[in-house]
């Protein structure tokens, strides 16, 4: 993605011809936010959390939109599709000194935008996001052993296992293991 088209929104056609719209998360979109994510655990067991126990009020969701907004460090991507809210990125750098350089991604896309090429968006305009940045140089994420598509689409990218997590997540009676994975944004 060319560092000109990172100017926000960033207007794009998915594979399947819709229209998509990459903006910023803003307060004013907390609750519709906290509806979406209600909706996309409900349509995944790959998520760190399940459609009863999400636990975020509008109201924490829109302090947390705020957080965000301040911070030149983080990034809060939504993922729009004819104004229904189709996907989300959050990233989210280390607070410390010896940490700031670095953070991890959430990514969620709704069930229906599988396959469209909605994850490679979110995540092409995070790396070239983080290239332009300027503070950040690595990016990580833990994904479930399992989700082979997740995987996929991240060594596409470049992002390389870098830990084997065992035990990790209890789902509906059974552990699943886990991947930690990341990308060094600079060769150093």
């Amino acid at each position: 993605m060319p560092d000109e088209q990172l100017e926000l929104p960033l207007h794009i056609t998915l594979k399947n011809d819709l229209p998509l719209t990459l903006r910023l998360g803003m307060p004013e979109d907390a609750e519709q936010l906290v509806a979406y994510f209600e909706q996309v655990a409900g349509e995944t067991d790959f998520l760190g959390f399940g459609s009863s126990d999400f636990g975020v009020s509008v109201e924490e969701e829109r302090e947390f939109l705020r957080q965000y907004a301040k911070d030149p460090n983080s990034l809060y991507l939504i993922a729009d599709v004819a104004g229904e809210i189709a996907g989300a990125l959050s990233f989210t750098p280390g607070k410390r000194l010896r940490f700031k350089h670095a953070g991890v991604f959430g990514i969620s896309i709704l069930r229906k935008y599988w396959g469209s090429g909605l994850g490679s968006r979110l995540l092409g305009y995070l790396i070239a996001w983080a290239r332009q940045n300027g503070t950040i140089r690595k990016i990580n994420l833990v994904v479930r052993a399992d989700n082979l598509s997740a995987i996929r689409l991240y060594e596409k990218y470049g992002f390389v296992k870098e830990g084997h997590i065992a035990r990790e997540i209890y789902v509906r009676g059974e552990f699943f293991d886990s991947y930690a994975m990341g990308l060094k944004i600079d060769p150093q």
